[in-house]
């Protein structure tokens, strides 16, 4: 008997040691590689990347690679896999749609995940989560998988909004999947949000023209774990998660709240009064501060205290800082250290600031060349990416004076926000993927 105990007690501690083994190498893997929207600490910058300052069609694209279908969602990255999502006109007809929009719906679509490989662009497996005519238009410049992956290193999240969210593992086997309804979007004007993990929980915002909400899933089954109404109407901000004396929170900007959930109850934190109307930007955070803004019918930036913050925290000590200029409709904002950059409504006129003082390094500054900007700006080895709706992507010096380094163009149009692992730089466009790396 104590030869077996022996036994089952060295067994599991081997597995609370594989276990450990297992998140430290996933926690590593988080910061090198590409697994949410916004990146490795959801701020728009690589740690540990540094790709190419300069390229063009024929220098620096290891490859291209055409995706079917059309989508805007980013690519995220985990090891030598690169995860998008596309959605995929079918011949099949839509006899009667719910709502128009200035695109209409006329063919049901193949709502996919597909998986490429991170060396050579070759599809590895593509995966149909649904095939559904959509029941509402979209915006001209939107596309019906505008919404993000996100992995864990075990499994890739595909959320499609009103079409479901799927839980694949990395070999493209489905886990699990969930409906959360139909979204009735403000003007048609399609969905975007894209959804946060932390520890066992995925997180997904839920606002639109109906009962707006905000739920947490187990990861592992779909399970939900707790669900909160919203008094909010449509927004395309994504939620970020932070975490203060060791204690989680979920952050939303929206129009009329921007608001702090507890991860584990879904409990109220604290709120203070929201940003302007279509909330689109997603928020940032540095180790005591977020930051929230947005620039649609008027503009407003808010550094947040939020380690301290209780209750309704409008007009008090918990608000840093503000501004009320020039920021952003669409692209999200890029804190760099302690450098926050952002963009004028969706043009190339570009503001830096000192992220804790609220002072102005430059701007607004307007980028030559940089001409409609939906993509988000990202950094890395002290560079920050800038690519715009002509396919120019300019290169800039990190730091507090404006300094060119490059201007790019390829033969494409980007609204899909770029990835940064290692050396490589990922830009999803209009007709293609790109992998911009050395030596190409």
């Amino acid at each position: 008997m104590k030869a077996l105990a022996g036994i089952v007690v060295g067994l599991i501690v081997v597995w609370v040691f594989w276990i450990s083994l297992s998140e430290t190498k996933n926690e590593s893997g988080n910061q090198a590689y590409w697994p949410h929207w916004r990146g490795p600490q959801a701020t728009g910058v690589s740690p540990t990347g540094a790709p190419p300052v300069k390229w063009n069609e024929n220098k620096n694209v290891r490859w291209k690679t055409v995706l079917p279908g059309k989508g805007h969602a980013t690519p995220i990255i985990w090891g030598d896999t690169i995860f998008v999502t596309t959605a995929i006109p079918t011949d099949r007809e839509i006899e009667n749609p719910e709502k128009v929009g200035a695109i209409p719906p006329t063919h049901f679509l193949k709502f996919q995940l597909m998986a490429l490989d991170r060396k050579t662009g070759s599809i590895l497996w593509q995966r149909t989560a649904r095939e559904q005519g959509p029941h509402e238009g979209t915006h001209a410049t939107a596309t019906w998988a505008s919404n993000s992956p996100v992995t864990d290193g075990n499994y890739v999240y595909a959320h499609f909004g009103s079409f479901g969210l799927y839980c694949y593992d990395m070999n493209g086997n489905l886990v699990w999947e969930k409906d959360l309804g139909d979204m009735s979007v403000r003007l048609t004007f399609g969905e975007g949000s894209s959804p946060v993990l932390h520890g066992d929980k995925i997180v997904i915002l839920w606002d639109h023209q109906g009962q707006s909400f905000i739920v947490a899933l187990n990861k592992n089954t779909g399970e939900e774990l707790w669900k909160v109404d919203r008094d909010e109407e449509t927004s395309w901000s994504s939620p970020i998660v932070v975490e203060h004396a060791g204690k989680a929170q979920v952050i939303t900007s929206a129009t009329n709240r921007t608001r702090s959930y507890d991860l584990e109850t879904g409990n109220l934190i604290w709120d203070t009064s929201g940003v302007t109307l279509n909330a689109i930007p997603s928020p940032v955070a540095s180790e005591d501060l977020v930051f929230v803004m947005s620039g649609f019918r008027g503009n407003i930036l808010q550094a947040i205290r939020f380690g301290s913050a209780k209750g309704d925290i409008t007009d008090s000590k918990n608000i840093a800082w503000e501004y009320d200029r020039d920021t952003p409709y669409v692209p999200s904002p890029l804190l760099y250290g302690n450098i926050l950059y952002f963009l004028k409504s969706n043009s190339g006129v570009l503001s830096c600031f000192d992220a804790t003082t609220g002072k102005s390094h430059y701007g607004p500054k307007r980028l030559e060349g940089i001409e409609g900007v939906y993509a988000s700006p990202v950094g890395a080895n002290n560079r920050v990416y800038l690519p715009a709706q002509n396919g120019t992507t300019m290169v800039i010096e990190r730091g507090p004076e404006f300094k060119i380094l490059a201007q790019n163009s390829l033969p494409d149009a980007f609204d899909a926000s770029p990835a940064i692992v290692g050396k490589e730089l990922y830009l999803r466009g209009h007709k293609a993927l790109y992998c911009i790396a050395p030596g190409s």
